[in-house]
């Protein structure tokens, strides 16, 4: 297996290049980044496997993609600008990287001979949800400039397999938690202000509802939807763990000692959604659900924190 992974220095994309050494002996990745602001080379330094190549570029360059897709049979697409607030304040860097970036690979990809290209994108290009939950049929409706560049980016995905019928696949996870996420994120963010002393800012009332997957198994239901999805479908992939940023914070709260005194409640963000909520029944029935409970990976996941101020002291100074 020889894979090509877009975005393998931030977050997500880290923690599954790590899971996929660990499971398959000889396995080879080459793992393309800019190394933006989110893209960390220090998230994947214990790497030291010989089949692990890193190429520095821009998922827009078209002669960095087609050197990094030679001998490449599938493609584990990233790869994004993915901060709500940032798209807010400024949303043309995520047209350029999502979409612009996303038709470059796809474009590529069609000169190469890829057997999967898995394009990973998110629950908000649905939109938020009073109550139930979005299928994969379900109609688009992002809200914010990031999760409509990310919606752009996922019809251009599912274009080019009804058009040219390149062997695409898109999933669409939940907010996903754990070790290496960039400290400007709820959890971490939480997490490192509280153990520096700092208060932690809530938007509005805190009532806005998210569902929770610790990294490890969105990272299992991409290997699975990698061996056992058909081209041309849609995934969902929900952690199955439904809660109000109020209750994230008071567990956080909670493990580290601190008390509510410490909640800054803050001028709600922007067209902020109220809950978000995916069906996963499709992934489910293939015989896919997650591995960890919620509390006990929460635990773990401040517990990596505490043990890792090098890691985000820098990114937070």
């Amino acid at each position: 297996m020889k894979l090509l992974v877009t975005g393998g220095a931030g977050f997500i994309g880290s923690n599954f290049i790590r899971m996929m050494f660990a499971q398959y002996p000889g396995i080879e990745i080459t793992n393309l980044d800019k190394l933006t602001y989110a893209g960390n080379p220090e998230n994947l330094k214990d790497i030291s496997d010989p089949g692990y190549n890193f190429v520095q570029g821009d998922i827009c360059d078209s002669e960095i993609v087609m050197q990094a897709m030679e001998e490449v049979d599938t493609v584990v697409h990233f790869a994004a600008e993915s901060h709500v607030d940032r798209s807010i304040k400024d949303s043309s860097v995520f047209v350029i990287t999502n979409v612009v970036g996303t038709n470059n690979l796809l474009k590529c990809a069609m000169d190469s001979d890829i057997n999967r290209f898995i394009h990973v994108s998110t629950d908000e290009v649905y939109g938020s949800i009073r109550e139930g939950s979005f299928k994969e049929t379900d109609i688009l409706n992002p809200s914010s400039p990031y999760s409509s560049s990310k919606a752009g980016s996922d019809l251009l995905a599912m274009s080019y397999y009804n058009t040219y019928g390149l062997p695409v696949i898109i999933t669409r996870c939940t907010n996903n938690f754990g070790p290496y996420q960039y400290p400007e994120k709820l959890i971490p963010l939480f997490i490192t202000n509280l153990m520096d002393g700092k208060h932690v800012p809530v938007y509005g009332t805190g009532l806005n509802v998210r569902d929770w997957i610790y990294v490890e198994d969105h990272c299992s239901a991409i290997d699975f939807i990698m061996q056992h999805g058909k081209s041309g479908e849609i995934y969902n992939i929900s952690g199955g763990n439904e809660l109000t940023n109020l209750e994230i914070t008071h567990r956080i709260l909670k493990a580290l000692g601190k008390d509510e005194s410490m909640i800054r409640y803050v001028e709600d963000r922007k067209g902020h959604d109220f809950r978000y909520s995916l069906d996963c029944s499709k992934l489910q029935k293939m015989g896919w659900k997650p591995q960890h409970d919620f509390d006990t990976a929460l635990d773990a996941t401040i517990q990596w924190y505490i043990d890792n101020r090098w890691w985000w002291e820098p990114l937070k100074s």
